[in-house]
């Protein structure tokens, strides 16, 4: 059954001692007046993980994948992959119940652009669910890096210091508490699934408790080695009523957190 209501609310993500989302550096992000933040994609991220680990008869297509050889699979191998069936089709409306017959992208929407041997099909797909960067919401923001030892050396390294084991360089927040705030329309996908056809997936019910799981333990199911110590630590969740036209603000103005 499809659901209708939409969703206003905010999940907060603690990091002690841990890189809950670092850039391309290794050190957790940071805002020009040095508040750390976390981008949407790694809330997402974990979301996604959850999702592929728990309920593993749904479909999550946009998640890295490795072939045979272990180099990741273009989208087009994705799709391949996923649906042998159709991997040759022009048809948009057959893509367009395909993917829409994933979790992930009935959640999050998707650019989708596959590369025929005659022709591509380009498909945007506007998600119902909208999450925004997880800013620190705590009074403090303090970043350490602390130096780790490999167990091999580098034969590369043009001293002395090849002959011994190299050493690299971690960092972490201190303390942290992300506040992202996050919204569901599933109007946001109602043209796409009248474009489809008969047959098309929309967002269930069910989609929407799935999610709602894993925004409260996506974090903290995923425990890697640097975002040890990120784990959930609250979830605001406010259902409107089916027809309700209220709107409200960003949730990440209203929520404080306090020593």
């Amino acid at each position: 059954m499809t659901y209708k209501k939409r969703i206003f609310g905010a999940a907060i993500v603690k990091a002690i001692n841990s890189n809950y989302n670092a850039d391309f550096s290794g050190q957790p992000r940071t805002l020009p007046n040095g508040t750390v933040y976390a981008t949407d994609k790694a809330f997402k991220y974990a979301v996604k993980n959850y999702l592929k680990d728990v309920y593993v008869d749904e479909k999550i297509f946009y998640f890295k994948r490795f072939n045979e050889e272990f180099v990741p699979y273009s989208l087009d191998d994705a799709y391949a992959k996923m649906f042998p069936g159709n991997k040759e089709t022009k048809d948009k409306k057959i893509v367009a119940k395909d993917i829409l017959s994933c979790l992930d992208i009935r959640l999050f929407g998707a650019t989708f652009a596959k590369k025929g041997k005659s022709s591509n099909i380009a498909i945007s797909i506007h998600g119902p669910v909208q999450i925004n960067h997880g800013v620190n919401i705590w009074s403090e923001n303090n970043i350490f890096s602390e130096q780790i030892m490999s167990p091999f050396r580098n034969p590369d390294e043009k001293s002395e210091e090849k002959q011994a084991t190299t050493l690299g360089r971690q960092s972490k927040l201190q303390e942290g508490h992300y506040l992202h705030h996050f919204s569901v329309n599933p109007k946001n996908l109602e043209e796409v699934v009248k474009l489809a056809g008969e047959g098309a997936n929309t967002l269930t019910a069910g989609d929407v408790e799935k999610l709602k799981e894993a925004m409260s333990r996506g974090v903290t199911w995923y425990d890697s080695a640097s975002k040890a110590g990120s784990e959930n630590e609250a979830l605001i969740w406010i259902t409107l009523k089916e027809n309700s036209k209220l709107v409200l603000p960003n949730l990440t103005q209203l929520v404080e957190m306090k020593p």
